[in-house]
């Protein structure tokens, strides 16, 4: 089968296997990924691919292997899930609804990362910057942002564990 072909078959089926998956994934991006690994297996085996309706037939068989392992995989995952978050020592960061943490969770995630690397990582300005490969000022800002939405929410202290005001600041001593 050549790039012609293959490309054909694709927009051919693309549709009727995102629909499959959809109905069949807990969310579409869930679906995206099966239909994409589907291709992905169609490609390194167009070998194989029948031609003509069949191949469409033969795309639901690999994409019905597809969400098999897919399905396993949400499993496993939740089996590690839990048995990590049983392995969590008392007063580790679960993700409650105090005020804290509902700011944390409205952060973009890049700066949720710093305050994580941050906080509970126990990496410095300068650590977080290498971590994440940006400057220390990018940093410095992210933790200013979090600074700032805690003071809009009223929230002016984090308690003794709290990161102090220069490190949030972005001035941490070297």
């Amino acid at each position: 089968m050549d790039e012609d072909d293959f490309a054909a078959v694709y927009a051919a089926t693309c549709k009727p296997l995102l629909g499959y998956a959809l109905r069949r994934c807990d969310s579409p991006e869930d679906a995206a990924d099966v239909v994409a690994e589907t291709f992905t297996i169609a490609w390194r085996r167009a070998a194989d691919m029948p031609a003509g309706d069949e191949a469409r037939l033969w795309l639901y068989g690999v994409a019905r292997r597809v969400l098999a392992n897919h399905r396993r995989g949400v499993v496993r995952h939740s089996l590690k899930t839990a048995a990590l978050r049983a392995e969590l020592p008392p007063g580790a960061p679960a993700g409650g609804d105090s005020a804290v943490a509902e700011v944390f969770r409205a952060l973009p995630d890049r700066d949720r990362e710093v305050l994580a690397l941050l906080g509970w990582e126990g990496l410095s300005v300068t650590e977080i910057a290498t971590v994440l490969g940006c400057s220390r000022n990018a940093v410095s800002v992210r933790l200013h942002r979090f600074s700032r939405a805690l003071r809009a929410a009223g929230i002016d202290h984090l308690g003794p564990a709290a990161p102090s005001r220069h490190v949030l600041h972005g001035s941490e001593l070297a």
